[in-house]
């Protein structure tokens, strides 16, 4: 199979950026689109070329870390899949893709595709934890939990902090991920002591790098790999409403 690419160029991120195209040929339907980057690379280091810039860890759905936007959509036209898992099959012989990096202030640009997402590690640091003693493990019946409740926490736990929420929001808002984040602790019992200040610190945290407001449009939604449910931003906006009148 034969593609053109049409790649987000950029040194760093106070260069100006520019889309280049690169044609590939002889690439087997059954190649993942990051080893059809790498075969690119390779290509592009023996003509003496610099390489395109992208993150990746896992490829197996896992990290997040491969956070490209392929036509126009964050992590490719696959639902509920992530970059790496993205096979070429999906395309046609002689397409042109657009491969570009997250769009979001949040995220500003390092190199070609990849972005500082150092945004969520500090939203995470003021308060995506819990403050517990360590020791053994308690008996597995020691501190019972609903099963709706287990059942919503466990699939807010599924959020891997890909960042293709903001990729896609209008407004890059960030509330499906902090919703995510807030959503998995405040509804276990470990997560109750520190309830109120995690979910304001959360938010004042989100608001001061910059990411936008949720207005419903839920393009959010559609385009996270571990399909959270918008649920969890319903539930970050009573938390954080109940807090401050709690405060």
């Amino acid at each position: 199979m034969n593609f053109t690419l049409h790649i987000w160029r950029q040194k760093g991120s106070g260069d100006p950026g520019r889309m280049v195209a690169y044609p590939v040929s002889d690439i087997g339907e059954d190649t993942s689109f990051l080893e059809m980057l790498d075969i690119l690379n390779d290509r592009l280091i023996e003509k003496g070329e610099d390489p395109v810039a992208f993150d990746s860890d896992c490829r197996e759905g896992i990290c997040g870390m491969c956070s490209l936007v392929v036509d126009g959509v964050p992590h490719g036209p696959d639902p509920g899949a992530t970059v790496c898992q993205l096979h070429m099959r999906r395309f046609k012989d002689g397409d042109h893709i657009t491969i570009e990096p997250w769009r979001a202030a949040a995220f500003p640009v390092v190199r070609d595709l990849v972005v500082d997402r150092g945004a969520f590690d500090r939203v995470m640091a003021v308060g995506g934890f819990v403050s517990v003693k360590t020791g053994s493990a308690p008996d597995a019946n020691a501190l019972p939990v609903p099963a709706a409740d287990a059942e919503t926490a466990f699939d807010a736990a599924a959020c891997i902090g890909c960042g293709a929420c903001v990729a896609a929001c209008r407004n890059a808002s960030a509330m499906l991920f902090v919703g995510a984040k807030v959503t998995h602790l405040a509804k276990l019992p470990q997560g109750q002591p520190e309830r109120d200040l995690r979910v304001l610190a959360m938010v004042d945290q989100m608001d001061a790098e910059g990411f936008g407001n949720c207005t419903n449009q839920y393009e959010c939604e559609a385009v996270c790999p571990k399909l959270i449910p918008r649920d969890v931003i319903a539930h970050l906006n009573r938390d954080y409403r109940n807090a401050l009148l709690r405060s």
